[in-house]
């Protein structure tokens, strides 16, 4: 929808104020989807994706800290830490490399990358490692044994079916990757 058509759309009510809108830092073009952001509804598609690029991060640096914590012989917990501390920082650096991409100076863009990311990637990163305590055995299941790799499957499996409702809220609300959204061209 060009931003003209999006003018007049009827959740409107939102943007009051915003003159000029299409003259803000790093957003060109027109709006898509815009009751993905803003107008107190979004699609499950939409929230659907933004869940996938944040299990993305979070599976990449859950599974990176697993392996240095496994190779430098460390137990479950100082394990556990490192991983989750990956996955927010890979979390972030998915949307850091998307927003830097479109233009965004980097203050700014660590700021969207926290704003759109961080309740995402905590809601997935309690309910996955939560699910990993409650399977008897995975937590102590080495990088090669099928335990391991299926509870860690099934733990994401679980996180992204809680955290896409969770993102389908902010998302309507014009927040969590939503706010990314803004510079996608």
């Amino acid at each position: 929808m060009e931003h003209e058509a999006h003018e007049t759309h009827e959740t409107h009510h939102h943007h009051t104020g915003h003159e000029g809108h299409e003259n803000h830092g790093g957003h060109t073009g027109g709006h898509t989807g815009h009751e993905d952001h803003g107008g107190g509804t979004a699609s499950w598609s939409t929230a659907a994706k933004a869940t996938l690029h944040c299990l993305t991060g979070c599976a990449i640096g859950e599974v990176l800290g697993m392996i240095i914590g496994t190779a430098l012989g460390w137990g479950n917990a100082p394990t556990m830490v490192l991983a989750i501390a990956l996955a927010f920082f890979f979390g972030y650096a998915l949307t850091l490399r998307g927003v830097l991409a479109a233009g965004l100076d980097l203050r700014s863009a660590v700021r969207v990358a926290l704003a759109a990311d961080t309740l995402s990637i905590l809601v997935m990163e309690i309910v996955d490692n939560g699910v990993l305590l409650l399977v008897p055995g995975a937590m102590d299941a080495h990088l090669d044994d099928a335990l391991f790799w299926g509870a860690l499957a099934f733990a994401f499996a679980v996180a992204f079916l809680v955290t896409t409702p969770v993102n389908k809220w902010m998302i309507g609300r014009g927040k969590g990757h939503a706010v990314v959204h803004r510079y996608h061209h």
